[in-house]
């Protein structure tokens, strides 16, 4: 995967579509914001779509002539911009996995970022699998060679080390019940995969939220999602949802925005965490 300054980057891009939201709310154009930074329509071109790593110097500029009052608005682009940088020149151990495939650019936003929520309706989270799991998920998948597999499991296993770090990864999954009685691999590998949630939902920074079957508890989100977030809670969000042979990333304010309502309508109908934990446990006492 390209790390130099030359690549779109999903966080470039949702920067640059930020500062092109507040230069359209401050009625001015390219070559007017090119002009207080000295340089050519072109520049602000390329960074509103996020083709050039952002200066913080320019950041600060541009939020002066767009009339950004708001300082915590300022400090989360800087911080965003900050982000897109490190992840630029990050010599992540991604690169070297070729497993990795298109997830590439989602593990290294994963490593930068500080908060996740997920929805899943069919599967265990990748950050809470286990090893046996995650095998054999490799096993019914396209994954037929036992290297393959074993490439896998390590991958997932070094994702879920962002969990574990000085400053751990706040993540925030909510699970539709099918996703704990969808049997992958045997009685024995989901019994180990759900009391291993238990013991993760247990984690300070690990919130698990079961939306169980019954009456009002339709839910009418059917995929999978992600939500990652680089600054305080409703700051930047960038949605990422996969597909059959391609994935998609929900870079704009209103993309994501239906994204977040869409968790929070789920999060809402799901039981309390406490709640979610004895369901689970009682599922996994009748496997």
């Amino acid at each position: 995967m390209p790390t130099d300054n030359r690549v779109s980057t999903v966080l470039a891009r949702r920067l640059g579509g930020e500062l092109l939201r507040l230069r359209d709310a401050a009625g001015l154009t390219q070559p007017q914001a090119a002009q207080v930074l000295s340089a050519t329509a072109a520049k602000i071109a390329k960074m509103e779509r996020g083709w050039v790593p952002f200066r913080d110097p320019d950041i600060v500029a541009l939020c002066k002539l767009y009339d950004v009052g708001d300082e915590a608005v300022v400090r989360r682009l800087l911080s965003l911009a900050k982000l897109d940088r490190e992840r630029r020149k990050a010599k992540g151990w991604w690169q070297q996995t070729p497993i990795v495939g298109g997830l590439g650019e989602y593990i290294a936003m994963e490593e930068v970022a500080m908060r996740i929520r997920t929805w899943q309706p069919a599967l265990i989270p990748g950050l809470l699998q286990t090893p046996e799991y995650i095998r054999a998920l490799g096993v019914t998948s396209n994954w037929s060679h036992p290297d393959e597999i074993e490439a896998l499991v390590t991958t997932r296993i070094k994702r879920q080390a962002r969990l574990w770090d000085d400053e751990p990864l706040e993540f925030h999954a909510v699970l539709w019940e099918a996703a704990l009685r969808n049997e992958v691999g045997d009685g024995e590998v989901m019994r180990g995969q759900l009391d291993h949630l238990v013991r993760m939902a247990e984690l300070p920074h690990v919130h698990v939220q079961v939306l169980p079957f019954g009456p009002g508890r339709h839910h009418g989100v059917k995929s999978s999602f992600n939500i990652v977030s680089f600054a305080e809670p409703g700051a930047l969000d960038v949605g990422y949802a996969e597909a059959i042979g391609s994935t998609l990333w929900a870079e704009g304010a209103e993309a994501n925005e239906a994204y977040r309502e869409a968790f929070d309508r789920v999060s809402r109908l799901s039981l309390a965490p406490h709640d979610s934990l004895v369901l689970i446990e009682a599922i996994s006492k009748g496997m």
